[in-house]
């Protein structure tokens, strides 16, 4: 199959139904927000986050996002203008599942009493070790899971070090269409707690967005079937795929692990280099908000293909096709069939 025409079948079905929804919705939100005085503010914790929420709630609300596009959210920490932001809010929408360790501290800071949902309610969530440590066990990874339920955010495992862990749940929901269908059912409901006189915008902006979040799932499972099993499995920087490998039977190894801030021992990277070579892995992907440098090692040691860049725990910047999530996941996509067709 020819790659670039292949990228182009894919785009065309999927770009044209976008247009025409994003048309249809901006005449709908236009329509029916003559009569919102004022935008809702609302604070969202990471880019994925601020796009579904600008989606669903269109010109009644005003959303401020702390984490930008291509920003590394596992290095993230807040500034006095997030906590001036904050403060001003009215909803407050964040991942859950310990994907902001940070949280506590700035709601605190901010003085905020609003309301604050996770946008990961409903959602069945991937144990950490159910994919991380089968893949660290031979490689001298001690990891501390005495961890708390109770979403405290003190969750440390002992890599030695200084930066953000996620606890023994995988945050990367939002890489599942369906579990994005649920983020975007939380959103609209918060909105719709918050700003009761917009809820018939906030419906009618779901509903349109989770169609189409469905049409690409369906489009992805049909073109995905068809690449052969022993070429589903890659490599990528950071754990933050496995529940989109779990949705299209894609193993994805990490090189690093749920953080991208990890640096892997010289035995670490040998490690890897021979199951690379050992488990033929047909393809290295880079991430936007993650450093090349261990990707692009293991690539020029093992001879596999680069893949190309995966957009995982951020948005592109604006004017790229992965600035908003509904493209990131296109993106991704289509990024992956291209890699791992023979």
């Amino acid at each position: 199959m020819n790659t670039r025409d292949s990228q182009r079948r894919w785009l065309r079905p999927i770009g044209r139904y976008m247009a025409q929804g994003v048309a249809a919705m901006s005449m709908s939100v236009a329509v029916a927000s003559v009569a919102v005085a004022k935008p809702v503010p609302v604070v969202a914790s990471f880019s994925i986050l601020g796009d579904m929420v600008s989606v669903v709630g269109g010109d009644a609300v005003e959303v401020n996002t702390l984490i930008g596009p291509n920003a590394d959210a596992h290095s993230f920490e807040p500034r006095p203008g997030d906590v001036r932001k904050l403060a001003d809010a009215k909803l407050l929408v964040v991942n859950g599942l310990q994907f902001e360790p940070w949280l506590a501290g700035l709601v605190q800071s901010a003085g905020y009493n609003g309301k604050q949902i996770e946008a990961t309610k409903g959602v069945q969530p991937l144990d950490n070790h159910d994919h991380v440590d089968d893949h660290t066990d031979d490689h001298d990874h001690d990891h501390d899971h005495d961890h708390d339920h109770d979403h405290d955010h003190d969750h440390d495992h002992s890599h030695g070090h200084e930066h953000h862990q996620h606890g023994p749940q995988d945050p990367h929901a939002w890489q599942s269409l369906t579990n994005a269908v649920m983020y975007v059912e939380n959103i609209r409901d918060a909105l719709s707690e918050v700003a009761p006189e917009s809820a018939p915008v906030f419906q009618e902006n779901a509903a349109r967005y989770i169609e189409q979040l469905q049409r690409l799932d369906a489009q992805a499972k049909e073109r995905l079937a068809a690449i052969p099993v022993e070429r589903r499995k890659a490599m990528v920087s950071h754990d933050a795929l496995a529940y989109l490998g779990k949705a299209y039977n894609i193993e994805f190894v990490p090189l690093l692990g749920m953080s991208s801030q990890a640096e892997p021992s010289a035995r670490e990277v040998a490690d890897l280099v021979q199951r690379a070579r050992a488990e033929h892995i047909t393809a290295i992907f880079l991430e936007n908000a993650v450093s090349p440098a261990l990707a692009k090692q293991l690539a020029r040691e093992t001879g596999a293909r680069m893949g190309g860049t995966l957009y995982t725990d951020a948005l592109a910047e604006p004017g790229h096709e992965a600035d908003t999530y509904l493209g990131m996941m296109q993106s991704n996509l289509r990024t992956v069939e291209a890699a791992l067709q023979p």
